[in-house]
C-alpha cells in the first residue's frame, strides 16, 4: 500500500515522495488523512525556513490542520476504532510533566507538534498519531470542517485567555481565518457586539457576509473618547495593531494577542496603567476540540465558508503559495487522498 507525502526537501520546494506506511504502535492509531488546511506557519516554513526559534534543518512534511478516517488502532486504544471519522489535535504532550498534570499540556516542554521542526506533519496519505489526539466527528460534519477545528481552537483559546463574558463588546483586529473564527466564537459565546477590522476589502467582505460589523484598519478613531470595547482579540500580527487596539478598550478591558509581529512591540504602559487593562498572550490551545466540534456540528460556527481554494496532494506547492499569488484568498485545503466529489 503506497503512502505518498508532500515533502519539503529544501527551502521553497515540494516533492511528492513515497514514505513508509506507519504501524499502529501501542496507544496509537493510523489515520487516512482526508483534509489538511494550510496555515500561515506552513507558508513561513516553506518560504523562510523558520518561525522564531523553530528552524527547518532537513526535509520535512508540513501541515497540522487535519482530519481523516481511522484505519487501524494499536494495543490499548479504546477511544476510537477503525472506520471512525476524526478531527486531529496536532500536539502530543508527554502527559507526565508539571505543566501537563496542571492541565496546561500545550506548554509541555517535550511537546511534539505536527509540522513543527523536527517533526513531520499531516500532508501525507496515512499518519500514525497518539489516539488521544483523535476526536470522533458526527456523520453530518465534513472532513474539511473537522480539519478547521484547529484554527477554530486558536480562536476559542483567544476568547478564553481574554476572559470573554456574555454581553462583552469585542473588537477583532485581523480578518484572516483565525480572526474571523475568533469573531464567530465571541458571538457564539454571547458577545453583545463584535467588530472586525482589516486592511483587505476582500476579507472584510467575508466578515460582513458572516454578519459582522467591519471597519477598515487605519480609518478607526483612537484616543480618549473612543473606548468602545471590553475585549480586544488581536489576530493580525501587524506591528501597531495591539497598541492601537488597546486604546479602544474601556477601563478593565482585556486583550488577547494571537498575531505575532516580526519585531518587538512598544506599548505605552504608563498611560494604559490607569485603565487597568489585562493583556494575555496566546500559545496554541488546550482542551478545545470537544467545544470546537460542538460549535461546528451544531451550525453555530461556520468554518467551511472560509475555504476559498482546494488542492490535491500533488499540487501542495500551489496551496502554500496561494496567499502570495491570489490576494483575494482566505484558506486553502489540501486533500492527500483526493478531492471528494461534492
Amino acid at each position: 500500500m503506497a503512502n505518498l507525502a508532500a515533502v519539503m526537501p529544501a527551502l521553497g520546494a515540494i516533492e511528492l515522495q513515497e514514505v513508509p506506511l506507519p504501524d499502529a504502535l501501542p496507544g496509537q492509531a493510523v489515520v487516512r488523512i482526508e483534509a489538511v488546511g494550510i496555515c500561515g506557519s506552513d507558508t513561513a516554513y516553506y518560504r523562510v525556513g523558520y518561525i522564531g526559534d523553530w528552524k527547518v534543518d532537513g526535509p520535512i512534511i508540513l501541515g497540522h490542520e487535519a482530519s481523516g478516517t481511522v484505519i487501524a488502532t494499536g494495543e490499548g486504544v479504546t477511544n476510537v476504532a477503525a472506520g471512525d471519522r476524526v478531527a486531529i489535535e496536532p500536539g502530543t504532550p508527554c502527559r507526565n510533566c508539571e505543566e501537563c498534570l496542571a492541565g496546561r499540556y500545550h506548554l509541555c516542554p517535550d511537546f511534539i507538534f505536527l509540522a513543527t521542526p523536527p517533526y513531520d506533519g499531516a500532508l501525507v496519505q496515512n499518519l500514525a498519531i497518539d489516539a488521544r489526539n483523535l476526536f470522533a466527528i458526527p456523520d453530518s460534519m465534513s472532513f474539511e470542517a473537522a480539519a478547521l477545528c484547529e484554527p477554530l481552537s486558536v480562536g476559542l483559546w483567544a476568547c478564553r485567555r481574554a476572559g470573554l463574558l456574555p454581553g462583552d463588546r469585542v473588537r477583532v483586529t485581523g480578518a484572516g481565518p483565525v480572526g474571523i473564527l475568533a469573531a464567530q466564537v465571541a458571538r457564539a459565546e454571547g458577545a453583545a457586539d463584535v467588530v472586525v477590522s482589516d486592511i483587505s476589502d476582500f476579507r472584510l467582505g467575508v466578515a460582513e457576509e458572516l454578519g459582522f460589523r467591519t471597519e477598515k484598519a487605519g480609518d478607526v478613531p483612537e484616543g480618549p473618547g473612543h473606548e468602545d470595547a471590553d475585549v480586544l482579540l488581536e489576530c493580525s500580527g501587524a506591528p501597531d495593531a495591539l497598541a492601537q487596539g488597546l486604546w479602544r478598550l474601556r477601563n478593565g478591558g482585556r486583550a488577547a494577542m494571537v498575531g505575532l509581529p516580526k519585531q518587538d512591540v512598544t506599548l505605552a504602559l504608563s498611560r494604559l496603567n490607569v485603565k487597568e487593562i489585562s493583556i494575555s498572550l496566546v500559545n496554541r490551545y488546550a482542551h478545545t476540540w470537544p467545544t470546537a466540534i460542538a460549535f461546528v456540528s451544531s451550525g453555530r460556527i461556520d468554518v467551511e465558508s472560509l475555504v476559498t481554494h482546494r488542492f490535491d496532494l500533488d499540487d501542495t506547492e500551489s496551496a502554500l503559495t496561494l496567499a502570495a499569488d491570489v490576494p483575494d484568498s482566505l484558506k486553502a485545503v489540501v486533500y492527500p487522498n483526493g478531492i471528494p466529489t461534492r
